[in-house]
């Protein structure tokens, strides 16, 4: 268990890294959607390209940061029940939630997802947009997202099975109250 604990270090890191750069994604796309603003009400003048690029970097933003999300427990979750659960019922709703539905999922749609940004790619598919930009780098998001979210998947489900064994103390987990 050692072993997987300090697998899910590394996993953890990887993802904080992913993390602090989608920050740095916010602060571009801002000023990018700050300029798209001023050289429309100021020239007159609009891209669609540089709007499309605003989309695709919230796309990325979106869809990079679920596995970041996760690790930060900051994922939707019903807590209706959850929350009058202990840390180690807890942790094992999350293994086999973690197990049987979110990792299916992840794997699957980021798996069906790979043919579509292959044609995409193949065909060299742009936006139906005058001045559009190539579809492929942002449908690529989409495997890549879930790929994220499946790794860092693995790594609370192996963290969550150490504390619904004993191996691991919950810290401070689950700390927002019901609302």
């Amino acid at each position: 268990m050692r072993f997987l604990l300090s697998i899910t270090d590394k996993i953890d890191w990887m993802t904080e890294q992913v993390g602090q750069w989608l920050k740095w994604l916010v602060l571009f796309s801002s000023i990018i959607s700050a300029g798209n603003a001023l050289v429309r009400y100021i020239f007159h003048n609009s891209s669609n390209a540089w709007l499309e690029i605003q989309w695709y970097m919230f796309g990325a933003m979106f869809m990079l940061a679920a596995g970041y999300a996760l690790k930060h427990e900051e994922h939707v979750r019903v807590d209706v029940l959850f929350s009058k659960m202990t840390p180690k019922q807890q942790a094992w709703v999350d293994v086999f939630g973690g197990i049987f539905f979110l990792l299916p999922m992840a794997i699957l749609i980021g798996w069906m997802a790979i043919p579509m940004v292959i044609n995409s790619y193949k065909i060299t598919e742009y936006s139906s947009d005058a001045g559009g930009l190539l579809r492929w780098p942002i449908k690529l998001v989409i495997p890549l997202g879930f790929a994220l979210l499946a790794v860092q998947g693995v790594a609370e489900v192996i963290k969550k099975y150490a504390i619904a064994t004993g191996v691991r103390a919950p810290g401070k987990l689950y700390e927002r109250p019901v609302q």
